[in-house]
Order: structure tokens, then C-alpha cells, then sequence
């Protein structure tokens, strides 16, 4: 509520802060994207690939500072929803409260995921160094921008999480409530306006990804933009991702 009530506040009297915080902003909001559906969504949750050490604990770090969490909790989440999806055991599905529990109350109100059950791979000291960097890491990223005044305050902490957070949080809501269906059949669709708000990195192509869930490429067709498959093949080129899955793209792929 604090966040969300901040980047109210900042929208309405610092509208216009200045191209230097704008693009200060959108770059932190960038790397983070990229940070948990190249590092969190592909790399650790279906592991499409492997990342270099650096290169993955870079990502973790914008990703955390962006208010994604944890990598070990998110992988949890994520692994429980694929294994447990259009179930009433699957913790952010629209069918056990609509819209508003996929999108947000399911964060807080459907308990804390096993970890021992769904990421027990990820159970090392490098990832429980990052848990007990969650806070600390918190507090930098919405109070951080104050050092360069109150415009940045505003638009390096509340605006940037409160996009962020509903930016990821459409991909459990929107891109799960697909029409014409039939019962039981899987939910998700690709939502082409979606692209926008995750700045094009390719998590709106959502339906792709459940018909090929290890595959590290979302954007099956040459117009379906996948900004975080792009970052992955350069990164193959100069040996800083390997074994990189590339499934099939043949499969549902209608928006």
C-alpha cells in the first residue's frame, strides 16, 4: 500500500522529473525485467540454460532490486504453478479468486511455498545469501534515489517497484484468463500489449512458454519480440550461456 500510495503521490507532483531520472528509471526497470525472466524464469525455474556465475548473480541482483524476490522463493512459486496449473493447488490461478488473487492477493495470502519440496537444487549458500539480502536491498531501492533529490526518490523507488510489481503480476492474471476454453484446458494466452509494460522482453508471449515450457525462447515468430531470448543467444556467442534449450516452435501460438 506504501508503494503504491508513494508513486501516486510522485505521478501527480514530479510528472516531469527530467530526462536523466526517466531514463535512470527505465533502466533500472529494465535490467530487472531482464533480471528474473532470464535469470529467475528461464535460467533457474526451467533451467532452458546456464548462465556464467557472474552473469547470474548480476541478474539476481537487479532482479532483486527491482521487488522480485528472492530467487529460491520465486523458482518455488513458479515450479509449484506450472506443476499444479488450472488446479485448485495452483497458488496464483484465477479460478480459485478471479483476477484481483492471480494479480496481487496471492502473494500474501496463500502461504509460503516449500522450498525443500520445489527448488531443493537451489538450496546452497549462494541463494540463502541473496534471501537475507532481500531487505537491506528493499530499502536501497526505494529510498536510494533520494540522494539525488525528491523527483528521483519518486521515481527511482515507489513509481519503478509499483510498475514492476504489476508489470510481472499481469503474466499471473491476464495472461491466465483466456476465453473459450474448455474446462480444465490450460488458461494461458499471449497477450501482444503486455509486451509493452515488460518493455518487450518476451514474458507476454505466455501461452507460448506453457506449450514449451523448456524452451529458452518465448517469441516463437519473427513479430513476437523476445528482448530476453535476444540477450540469451548473445550471450551463447561470447560462452557466457550454455546449454541453451531450444524446443520445437511448433504448437499454440494464437493471441
Amino acid at each position: 500500500m506504501a508503494i503504491h500510495i508513494l508513486a501516486v503521490v510522485g505521478l501527480i507532483f514530479f510528472a516531469t522529473p527530467g530526462w536523466r531520472i526517466m531514463v535512470a528509471t527505465g533502466s533500472l526497470a529494465w535490467l530487472g525485467g531482464l533480471g528474473v525472466t532470464v535469470c529467475y524464469h528461464r535460467t533457474l525455474a526451467h533451467t532452458a540454460l546456464r548462465l556464467h556465475p557472474a552473469v547470474k548473480h548480476l541478474l539476481i541482483f537487479f532482479a532483486m532490486f527491482n521487488g522480485s524476490g528472492s530467487p529460491d522463493s520465486w523458482t518455488a512459486n513458479h515450479r509449484q504453478h506450472h506443476s499444479k496449473v488450472e488446479t485448485l493447488e495452483d497458488i496464483s490461478s484465477p479460478s480459485i479468486g478471479g483476477f484481483w488473487w492471480a494479480h496481487l492477493r496471492w502473494l500474501w495470502q496463500a502461504g509460503k511455498i516449500p522450498l525443500d519440496r520445489w527448488c531443493p537444487d537451489l538450496d546452497k549458500s549462494e541463494y540463502r545469501f541473496w534471501r537475507r539480502m532481500q531487505v537491506p536491498l528493499l530499502a536501497v531501492s526505494l529510498f536510494g534515489g533520494l540522494a539525488f533529490g525528491i523527483p528521483a526518490f519518486f521515481w527511482l523507488g515507489p513509481m519503478r517497484l509499483v510498475m514492476s510489481l504489476h508489470a510481472q503480476c499481469f503474466v499471473n492474471s491476464i495472461a491466465h484468463m483466456r476465453e473459450a476454453r474448455e474446462a480444465g484446458e490450460d488458461s494461458s494466452q499471449n497477450v501482444a500489449w503486455l509486451a509493452v509494460l515488460h518493455f518487450f522482453q518476451g514474458e507476454n508471449w505466455h501461452r507460448n512458454h506453457h506449450a514449451k515450457p523448456s524452451s529458452a525462447r518465448f517469441g516463437w515468430k519473427l513479430w513476437q519480440i523476445d528482448f530476453g531470448w535476444y540477450a540469451i543467444w548473445m550471450l551463447e556467442l561470447v560462452g557466457l550461456a550454455t546449454s541453451v534449450k531450444r524446443a520445437s516452435m511448433r504448437g499454440p501460438s494464437a493471441i
